[in-house]
């Protein structure tokens, strides 16, 4: 494993331990979802510190007369451009799953889906696509009702 990764595994494990320890019990999917976005902002954060002291370090390099080349081939992984896309991308799936529980926590308080779409400036298509990915995901599949339903009549 990679230094940077091993950094990036023990910082994760410290963020988990430190959210174990103010986690309120009986928590909702939202705010689990939340929390996990909380500690990936923080894991970010230290990711795009390091990003941005290579980053200086390579300025340096490049004043000094040195060739992109050859910076560029003695770089060592990960690269500050795949430090930022890793970062990226753990933003983006973290976003979106609190964007999804969100939504789905605003629907059981009775909140409409228009007015979801609204706080969140989205259409709501996209709060309906949220909903539904969200049932797929097992957080809310309905099953019990389903169970309870009666079933629909033959034509």
């Amino acid at each position: 494993m990679a230094d940077a990764e091993q950094v990036r595994v023990a910082d994760a494990e410290q963020v988990r331990v430190a959210d174990a320890e103010r986690r309120p019990s009986g928590e909702d999917a939202a705010a689990r979802a939340l929390e996990h976005l909380w500690a990936e902002i923080d894991l970010c954060i230290g990711e795009l510190e390091r990003a941005r002291d290579r980053a200086g370090r390579l300025l340096e390099q490049r004043a000094s007369g040195r060739q992109w080349l050859d910076i560029v081939t003695t770089e060592s992984r990960p690269l500050v451009v795949e430090s930022i896309s890793t970062v990226l991308s753990s933003l983006a799936t973290a976003g979106h799953a609190w964007r999804r529980d969100q939504a789905a926590a605003l629907q059981a308080e009775g909140v409409s889906i228009n007015r979801i779409a609204a706080l969140f400036g989205v259409t709501r298509q996209r709060i309906s696509a949220l909903l539904r990915e969200q049932g797929a995901t097992g957080a809310d599949t309905g099953e019990e009702d389903a169970a309870e339903a009666p079933a629909a009549p033959s034509l």
